[in-house]
Order: structure tokens, then sequence, then C-alpha cells
């Protein structure tokens, strides 16, 4: 379907047009959590939405050609695909609600998951073995009511900041399945266990939020991105003391369309930020530039130009990119989003870019194995990936914009792709817009639908050596309930970990502390805080607190430190009891 005449409408329009208000038709607020299980609203651009808006029939066209399943029941997947190579799925624990969306990792070791669409929050805590499918879940505060309205986003920027807190801000959802952009937000302080209203920047270029992109720079200060704000397009740097912002460069090379509706962010070695831009050149040819953010002149440059272009065509109206994951070696595999609705374009592109020579190479296209007859093209429209401790990428894609079934892949390190195993569960009435990302602590991938089931995804092979982090300096002896400082390299990794671009990031570039005692083998996380540094550069010095948790074991135990599920070595240290 050809929506760019109407697109190009609503962007010739300029800000004002933008920035109105879009209702997609559907159930009540109300109803709308209940139904999230069913139909799961896709994100969407805001033209995209517009034009919906505007053609009833064309978005009740749509709305059937996404996956459709009955809540209730785990519904198993059929027929799964079930490979001989690769990694294994496994379910985790039932939640007490479905939406399961938008995973988080704590700095103590927990989980915390959205039911997406909604104010609720979840805590997913692993067993005594760090077993994370045979973990718990709780019930952690609701989202806050904000000026009347009560704040539950679905597709929204999130972060994990240094002091320990999660910011989340915006929503192309709320609390409802009607497009509204928000910009509300909110800091979670998890020792608090409340969640505190973050008001948005100042500006009419923030009177929308949305679906935006964010990225915790190597500085450690979150940057987010409006996501809907029009020539010139807004970003901002926050700070977490006063829950204020600061305005920064945003990308700005469009022209005339300067826009970055649907673009992602990916944090680089050096500190710079990676963006593909969507709208250049439109509406008159598909982008293929990429620009990078310097945090130092707060200014973005160019980033080069990818072998073909990587965003879905402008034909097809939907705007979309896929995930733009980082590797070890300093490349970003960029996912294409191309959802074939134009003749000879039948194939997503990858591009790699090398982030030292700051240039592009081609990449296989993604299979051509997906669609009710498998014989049509994956893509990556809205899709998550993540860096396996291994050095390959585990990445879903579905046929078109987000059609059923939905098959998983390794993206190797030698730049092949292999299909892995479908998920146990609900992968064939699944689009892969459903599906988000991330890495856990014991190196395994927790993947979440909007069911109430989530998945862990067990890669084989070990860590690609290198990538571990490095304590240099730790307590001999420590006593519960007390902080210490640790002191080492590369704490963060060489990587953000978990990907999706804008509507949802997971990043887990930061310390996790694990202590195993060993008479008994019991595993306890120890709560890190304080991070020096958020950097992804090799050998990068820093350090973090690690507070010893209640509950602990005492006696000999070995203490590592562990960034995007790969461990450092262990170190030997005594835990005892405070003095009473």
């Amino acid at each position: 379907m050809d929506r760019s005449l109407t697109t190009r409408t609503a962007l010739g329009l300029g800000a004002a047009m933008i920035a109105a208000l879009m209702v997609v038709p559907g159930a009540p607020a109300q109803a709308a959590s209940a139904a999230l299980e069913r139909t799961v609203p896709p994100p969407m651009s805001v033209p995209t939405a517009q034009y919906y808006a505007s053609h009833p029939a064309a978005y009740a066209q749509f709305l059937a050609q996404l996956p459709h399943r009955e809540p209730g029941a785990p519904a198993a997947t059929k027929p799964r695909f079930v490979a001989t190579t690769g990694g294994t799925w496994q379910t985790v624990t039932k939640a007490p609600k479905g939406g399961l969306s938008n995973p988080l990792l704590l700095t103590d070791g927990t989980v915390i998951v959205a039911s997406g669409d909604t104010p609720d929050w979840y805590k997913l805590s692993p067993d005594i073995t760090g077993n994370y499918a045979h973990g718990t879940w709780s019930q952690i505060a609701s989202l806050p009511m904000i000026n009347g309205t009560q704040y539950g986003p679905l597709y929204h920027a999130s972060a994990v900041l240094p002091d320990g807190r999660v910011i989340i801000m915006g929503g192309e959802y709320n609390d409802s399945n009607h497009g509204v952009w928000t910009n509300d937000g909110a800091i979670y302080d998890p020792v608090a266990n409340t969640w505190t209203a973050v008001s948005p920047p100042l500006g009419s270029a923030w009177s929308m939020i949305g679906d935006a992109q964010s990225v915790v720079l190597a500085n450690g200060t979150f940057m987010l991105a409006s996501c809907c704000a029009y020539n010139p397009p807004a970003d901002a740097l926050f700070n977490p003391k006063t829950l204020g912002w600061t305005p920064t460069g945003a990308p700005r090379k469009g022209k005339p369309i300067q826009y970055q509706d649907e673009q992602g962010y990916t944090l680089l070695p050096n500190g710079n930020v990676l963006t593909v831009d969507v709208w250049t050149h439109y509406p008159t040819a598909n982008p293929t530039n990429a620009e990078k953010y310097n945090p130092g002149t707060r200014t973005w440059g160019n980033a080069g130009n990818t072998p073909v272009s990587v965003v879905d065509p402008i034909a097809c109206g939907n705007f979309e990119i896929g995930p733009a994951p980082l590797r070890g070696d300093g490349t970003v595999v960029q996912f294409g989003g191309n959802t074939g609705c134009v003749a000879g374009a039948t194939s997503d592109p990858i591009a790699i870019y090398d982030s030292k020579s700051n240039s592009w190479t081609a990449a296989p296209d993604v299979p051509s194995i997906c669609g009710s007859d498998g014989t049509t093209s994956c893509s990556l429209p809205d899709a998550p990936a993540a860096l396996e401790p291994n050095g390959n990428i585990l990445f879903a894609a579905s046929a078109g914009y987000g059609g059923q079934p939905t098959h998983f892949f390794e993206f190797t390190t030698g730049n092949e792709i292999n299909q892995v195993s479908d998920t146990v569960d609900y992968a064939s009435t699944s689009g892969a817009y459903y599906y988000n990302y991330l890495v856990l602590p014991n190196g395994q991938i927790l993947s979440t639908d909007f069911s109430k089931i989530a998945e862990v995804y067990t890669p084989v092979g070990t860590p690609v050596p290198g990538l571990a982090p490095t304590i240099y300096s730790a307590p001999s002896s420590v006593v519960i309930g007390k902080t210490y400082k640790l002191v080492g390299a590369q704490l963060n990794g060489r990587s953000q970990g978990g990907y999706y671009g804008d509507d949802v990031q997971t990043s887990t570039n930061y310390p996790i502390a694990r202590l195993t005692n060993v008479a008994s083998g019991d595993v306890f996380y120890a709560r890190t805080t304080g991070f020096s540094t958020m950097s992804v550069a090799p050998n990068t010095l820093g350090y973090t607190n690690v507070t010893v948790p209640a509950g602990v074991e005492t006696g000999a135990s070995t203490l590592v430190l562990i960034a995007n599920g790969i461990a450092s070595n262990p170190v030997l240290v005594t835990v005892t009891a405070p003095k009473s």
C-alpha cells in the first residue's frame, strides 16, 4: 500500500500538524490492557498513524493482518522450527499479569518488566542458584498519576542510570490503545520502591516525546530525543539530581526534512553515538546517510553512508528501521527495516559500520523464509537484537511489518546468518515487534512477548576472549549491609547488550556484582551504584560501589563483576555479619 502521498502532505504541513495528537480507532482505555495479549498495538511513526486516522478502512485492513492470539493459557508454537545448531529456549515462571515488555536489569541482579500500556510493573528475582527461569515474580510500585492522568506507557524511552535508578520517558500509547505520544515520564528508586514524575524538557519541541530513542552517554549522562520535533529536531541531557534538562544538538542532516522519528541510538567505543537517518532526502529518495553525536562538542557530524538504504522504502510509508547492536570488535550491525512492499526489493538488507574507520560495508540480507508460505523475506522494522557472550547476535524477524509467525536467528561473528529454534510458545502468533530482549547476568537472553510467559535463550559456546571485566582492587573481607568500592577495567563491557531502536531500550552496560558462597554454592547479587563511567571502550578504567545485601550467607565467597552476561575472574572474599 502506497501511503507516501498522504505522509508527504502531513510532513509538509509543518510542526503544528506533526504535533497534533492522533487517535487510532480502537477499544476504550479501560479495555485496552485486557485486550493487549490478543492484539498488540504496533509502534508507528506519527505520519503513518495520521494516515490511518484519516483512512479507517485501511487501518482496519492493517489490524486484520497483524497477529491475533487468544489470551489465557500459553499457546505452543505450532509448527515450531527446532534447529540442530544454536541455543535453546526455556520458559520462565508465569508472571502474575500479561503484557510483559520492556525488561530492565536492576543493579541488584533483579529484572523489572512493564505490563505494557498499564501503570503496572513486576520484578523477576532469580532463585538461589542464580536461575532466572525458575525465579519468582513480585509486583513493584505502580507508575504515578501525572497532572490528573494515569501514566502507563507503551513504547517509550528507558534507561538504568549510574546511580541505580531507572528513568522512563514518553510513550506512544498511554494506558489505552490510542496513540497519544505523551511527554510524561517517571524515575524509579529501587531502594525506596517509588516512582517520581519527571517533567519533560522545556519548549514546544517537547510537547510529544512518545516512542523516543535514548542513550546513556559514556560519561553517565542520559540523552533523550523528542520523537516528533520537526524542523528542527530536539535532544536533551538529563540531570538526575535536579530532574531537569539541558538542550543539546540533534541530528540535522536531512533537507528539507529535519526529523528523527523512528531512529535509534547506538553508543560507540569512542563515546560518540551513532544513528542512521530515516528521513534524509524525503520525499525524493531513500536515505543512506548516518550521523554521529560528539558529547564533547554536543553536535552531530557525518558517519558515512550505508552501501544500500536500510530504511523501509518511502513507498511503503512505514518509515522504520531495525536495531543496531555494537559488537566487541567495535563494529555495529545495522539491521534493515524493509517490509518488502516495493517490487524487486524483496530482501531486508544489513549494513556493518566500522567505528574505527567511520565506514560501512554490506552484509548478507536477512533470509527469505518468513510468512505463511515460508518463502517471504524476513524483516526487522521494530524488532529486537541482543549481543550474546559468544559474540553472535540473537535477533527476531517476521514477514512485512510484524506479520506472523516470528522466526529467530543468529548473526555470527563471521557475518553469517543461521536460523535458530523458535520460542517454545507464541512464535506462531506473534510479530517480531512483540519481542524485547535483555541480556541477563548469567549470559542468557530474556525475551518478552506481551504474554505472561517470558522465555530465556541459552547460547552455545563461551564468551569472546577479552570482553570480560577485570577487577583490580577489591576488599578481602566484607560486612553485610556495608558498601565498598571496587576498581577495575572494562566494567561496562564492550556493548550495550540489548537493542531495539526507538520504542524500547534495554541496555546492560554497567557492572553487576555476584557473590557465590563457596560452601553451599548459593548465589547472591549485591547492589551496585555510582558507576564512574558507562564507556564501552576497551580496557576503560572505572569503579563501582557495591553494597553487600541482607540475607547473604556468611563465610568464604567468590566475587565477580559482570557486564552483558560476561563475568570477570573471581576474587575471594570473606562475608561476615555486622557486629551487634
